[in-house]
């Protein structure tokens, strides 16, 4: 059984910057596709980044792209996303998410995390 436990959460300024970071337990990421999205109150869940199975090439929804960094530390089992210049409207709880199917949508991993609460004002 994988666990993602996310972390690095909070409050920043528009313009700022943020790391978000999630520990991977139970197995090795090498063996899932990950990725993370978001959730703002009232809204549908989004898609934010995702990187492949065997890559290390993330790729972004286009309200990101220039701004958030995926990387994974594969000596710690764990994911980044940096964020940089946040904006308010990136206000969300985030999650970060795996799975070893190529054919699930990124919005329907079967593991993730509890989520953590970004907020840009």
């Amino acid at each position: 059984q994988v666990q993602l436990v996310e972390s690095g959460g909070g409050s920043v300024q528009p313009g700022g910057s943020l790391r978000l970071s999630c520990s991977i337990s139970g197995h090795t990421r090498s063996n899932y596709y990950v990725g993370w999205f978001r959730q703002a109150p009232g809204q549908e869940r989004e898609w934010v980044t995702r990187i492949n199975k065997d890559s290390t090439t993330a790729i972004y929804t286009n309200s990101v792209i220039g701004r958030f960094t995926f990387s994974i530390d594969n000596a710690k089992n764990m994911l980044n996303l940096q964020m940089s210049s946040p904006k308010p409207e990136d206000t969300a709880v985030y999650y970060c998410a795996a799975d070893p199917d190529r054919a699930v949508p990124m919005l329907k991993y079967k593991f993730k995390g509890q989520g953590t609460q970004v907020t840009v004002s």
